[in-house]
This record gives C-alpha cells, sequence and structure tokens, in this order.
C-alpha cells in the first residue's frame, strides 16, 4: 500500500471520529480499524495487558455509531453463551398451556424462533440496525480450544448455524475485533481468518497525550511525570508491569487528591493503582521514592 492510499480521506475521517471518542492512534492500529470497516474481515488486536486492545473497540463503536456487543471470554467458555439458547423456561410454560388446552406440541412447535435467546454472536448476526454493530470478542486467550473452534463458522462467513432453524447469514457483516493478551497461542485457524495488529506499549509522549485525554483536569506536570515512571518502570523485574490503563488510574487516582506534583509520599501511597501484586508493590514503591527524591 502507497503512502497516498493510507492518508485516504475515509481514513483520516476515521482517525478524527477515534480522536473525538478520545482515543488517539498511530498510523498502524487506525490502518488495521480501518481495514475492519472496510473488509468486513475479523481484526485480531493482541499486546500486553493494558494497552488499549478493549478501548479500541469501545471508541471504534462510538467513532462508527454502531452497537458494541460484548463477549468476555473466561476458561469454560460455552457455545451456549457465545451463541444462543433456547429459552426453556418459555419453553415449559408453552407445553403447560398446550396441555391445559388438552393439544399436544411437537419439537416443530417449541423450537421456533420465538423460543430463541441471541447470544452476542448471533445478535450481530441478526442485527438490524442502520450502522453494523462492533462485536468484542475480549480475551480470546481465556478460552480453550474447543471454543476457539465454535469461533470458526463464525469468523469466517459471518454466520452462525442453529441446527433446528437452518443458518442465520447477514449481507453486512457486523465488524469483529478480539483481543488477546498472548497468555496461550491461539490456533493458526483462527488467524488466518483475522486481520492482526500486535499493539505496543506507547512512548512517553504518546501516552502522556493518552492520559490527559482521559484525565483531563490532571496537571501537565503531574502526567509527565507519572507516565514516564510507568514507562521505566516495565523494565523492572515485575510480575506484572503495568500498562497503560494503570497510568491513567494513576493519574486518576492523584488527581483525585488535588495532588498536582509528582511526589514521594503521595506517589507511595496510591501506588496500588499500578502494583497489582506483593512483590511488585514492594519494587515499586522503593523505585518510587528514589524517582521523586
Amino acid at each position: 500500500m502507497n503512502d497516498d492510499s493510507a492518508s485516504s480521506p475515509p481514513l483520516a475521517d476515521l482517525r478524527a471520529r477515534l480522536d473525538a471518542a478520545d482515543y488517539l492512534v498511530d498510523d498502524g492500529l487506525s490502518m488495521a480499524l480501518h481495514l475492519a470497516i472496510e473488509l468486513g474481515q475479523p481484526l485480531l488486536l493482541e499486546g500486553e495487558p493494558g494497552v488499549g486492545k478493549t478501548t479500541a473497540a469501545k471508541a471504534l463503536a462510538e467513532a462508527t455509531g454502531g452497537e458494541l456487543i460484548r463477549l468476555q471470554c473466561y476458561e469454560g467458555i460455552t457455545a451456549a453463551e457465545a451463541l444462543y439458547e433456547w429459552n426453556y423456561p418459555r419453553q415449559m410454560l408453552a407445553i403447560r398451556m398446550a396441555e391445559a388446552n388438552e393439544s399436544a406440541m411437537s419439537n416443530d412447535d417449541l423450537f421456533t424462533p420465538e423460543f430463541l435467546l441471541d447470544r452476542p454472536l448471533l445478535r450481530a448476526v441478526r442485527s438490524t440496525a442502520p450502522t453494523p454493530p462492533v462485536l468484542l470478542i475480549d480475551e480470546i486467550d481465556r478460552s480453550d480450544d474447543e471454543f476457539e473452534a465454535l469461533l470458526l463458522e463464525f469468523l469466517g462467513e459471518a454466520s452462525v448455524t442453529v441446527p433446528e432453524l437452518g443458518t442465520f447469514t447477514t449481507p453486512r457483516p457486523p465488524i469483529v475485533i478480539l483481543t488477546s493478551n498472548r497468555s496461550r497461542e491461539l490456533h493458526d485457524a483462527l488467524k488466518r481468518r483475522c486481520y492482526y495488529h500486535w499493539i505496543d506499549y506507547p512512548s512517553v509522549e504518546r501516552a502522556a497525550a493518552i492520559v490527559r485525554r482521559r484525565v483531563p483536569g490532571a496537571s501537565t506536570g503531574l502526567v509527565e511525570a507519572a507516565t514516564a515512571f510507568v514507562s521505566s518502570s516495565r523494565r523492572l523485574d515485575l510480575d506484572k508491569p503495568p500498562g497503560l490503563s494503570e497510568a491513567i488510574d494513576w493519574v486518576s487516582a492523584l488527581h483525585a487528591l488535588d495532588i498536582s506534583e509528582f511526589a514521594r509520599e503521595p506517589a507511595m501511597a496510591t501506588i496500588g493503582s499500578i502494583a497489582k501484586t506483593p512483590d511488585d508493590t514492594l519494587v515499586l514503591r522503593r523505585a518510587a521514592e528514589e524517582h521523586a527524591s
């Protein structure tokens, strides 16, 4: 792709809309989000925790005006939670009413669209909104292999099959964004169906600009010092290095205490915003004491 296409009006418009949603993107991420819209291809965003993967999907929904549909993955998640379920209480009620009227109900009567409960994937496929929804499949790496396999039909064809009713498809696929923290390697079959983009930690300057957007009342000095400290802390031996989201939380906490300058005591008192284990708390407190001394 040449430079002219990278600065095309649709892409520039998307960046402006994301900027209006207080989500600052670099060239690579803006292109990935743009192609997710234009190609209708699922977008797989990987990166360390806290770099803004989930926020990207939320900002894209705000920028496009589409509904955000979120599927939070976890170990043991089932097809029923992602695709669809049958409304068993309504089915039982229908059976009892039929018995009271001395009539019978067959499976064809029970397994109809009126008894179908849409879960995130089917809901995205069946959406009739004028703007395609943004389907966020969050932390796909936390699910298991079997659940990944369940997603392949949907990711490849934007369709969901309900054996009793057939296959639901859409002429206008939803915008699909998957996120992964790389807690495990995803299968090639899933990756082949997606456009891939890695979100790295932002530079200190970009991180400060993002934090200023999210905590507009905080002083410039506080934002710059806190984001610089968070960035430098990733070079320490930490169990869970803090990401951009933790930097935002920390500046928010300091600002809530009316702190306008990065100083030793408030930094150490609020270190729980960026430290998530006992060992990291000790390491970061020592680092904060040295940084602010």
